[in-house]
């Protein structure tokens, strides 16, 4: 059974590895890996100051998503799941999840710069692809700009 609860800042660098982990199953080289995680970091700051959920399975965290506010714009910042996990439901109970939040935090709308590879999943879930974003890893590399309506 998943279980969903408010991540606890002490849980601030297992889910940056969860996050590098989540990241790298997509085929990243090292050097790409490297270069990205700092952004994927995760610190106690953001969790107090964020909404951040995950997702257990027991005492495992299998997931977690971030809802930040960047330059006054609600944003999924983060949403990643364990590689091993991935297809089994978790993401979608994530997502479910999120937009509840932003409903009850007053959000009219969520941006998401993707993961290129899980575009087609936000796309799925609703999401419109509205532009391009500069990736903050890798000068010119552009990322899907998505937003949904909450």
């Amino acid at each position: 059974m998943i279980a969903l609860r408010a991540a606890l800042p002490g849980e601030a660098a297992a889910l940056t590895a969860l996050a590098i982990r989540s990241k790298a199953h997509w085929g990243y080289d090292d050097a790409f890996m490297a270069l990205a995680a700092a952004d994927l970091e995760i610190t106690p700051e953001l969790i107090e100051n964020a909404t951040v959920f995950l997702a257990e399975s027991g005492t495992q965290v299998v997931g977690f998503y971030v809802l930040a506010v960047v330059d006054d714009v609600p944003m999924l910042r983060d949403l990643w799941v364990e590689p091993a996990a991935i297809g089994a439901g978790i993401g979608v109970r994530l997502w479910a999840h999120m937009l509840e939040q932003a409903r009850q935090l007053g959000y009219r709308a969520v941006r998401i710069q993707s993961e290129p590879n899980a575009e087609g999943f936000y796309v799925k879930m609703g999401a419109r692809r509205v532009g391009l974003a500069e990736s903050t890893v890798i000068k010119g590399r552009m990322l899907p700009l998505m937003e949904i309506a909450t």
